[in-house]
C-alpha cells in the first residue's frame, strides 16, 4: 500500500505550527475589529467616563447609588443617569442580592423620572412617574439634578 510522503520542500519545522496558529488568531481578531476601527471621516471616539458612584441615604427598601460619571443630556433635554438599586435583605437572606442597574431619564424641573433601561434591557415607551413616597428615588433625583446643574444650563 503506497503512503504519501510530503516532499522535503513542503515540510515545515515543528516551531512554525504555533506561529501559524498565532498569525491566524491575529488575522481573525483584525477582521472582527475592522468594523469598529473603520469610522467615517470626522467621527470622534466616545470614551466611557469613570464610574463615580454616590450613595444616597439608605431606607427600609434598601440602598441606591447614582453614577456622576454617567450624567448626560437626553435627546429631549432631560437628564440621563445610571443608578443602582439594592433591595434590603429579607429575614431569610444572609446577605442582600446584588441589585439592578437602571438608566433613568429625569425631568429635573418637574421631579419626574422614567427608567429607559433595566439591567441593560431597553424599556421603550416607559411612562414618566413622580418619585413621591420613595425616599431613595427622591434623593437620587435631587442629588443628580444638583450635580448636573451646569450641564442642564449649558444644554
Amino acid at each position: 500500500m503506497p503512503t504519501s510522503v510530503m516532499p522535503a520542500s513542503r515540510a515545515q519545522p515543528p516551531w512554525l505550527q504555533p506561529l501559524r496558529w498565532l498569525l491566524g488568531l491575529a488575522l481573525a481578531v483584525a477582521v472582527l475589529l475592522a468594523p469598529i476601527s473603520a469610522a467615517p471621516p470626522g467621527a470622534t471616539a466616545v470614551l466611557a467616563a469613570p464610574v463615580d458612584w454616590h450613595e444616597v441615604p439608605a431606607s427600609a427598601e434598601g440602598r441606591q447609588w447614582w453614577d456622576a460619571g454617567s450624567l448626560r443630556l437626553s435627546r429631549g433635554g432631560n437628564l440621563s443617569v445610571l443608578s443602582r438599586f439594592q433591595p434590603a435583605a429579607g429575614d431569610e437572606e444572609e446577605r442582600p442580592r446584588l441589585g439592578d442597574l437602571y438608566v433613568m431619564e429625569i425631568d429635573c424641573g418637574q421631579n419626574l423620572y422614567r427608567d429607559t433601561s433595566v439591567n441593560g434591557v431597553p424599556r421603550f415607551r416607559s411612562e414618566w412617574q413622580p418619585a413621591e413616597g420613595d425616599a431613595l428615588l427622591v434623593a437620587v433625583i435631587r442629588e443628580s439634578c444638583e450635580a448636573a446643574t451646569p450641564l442642564l444650563q449649558a444644554g
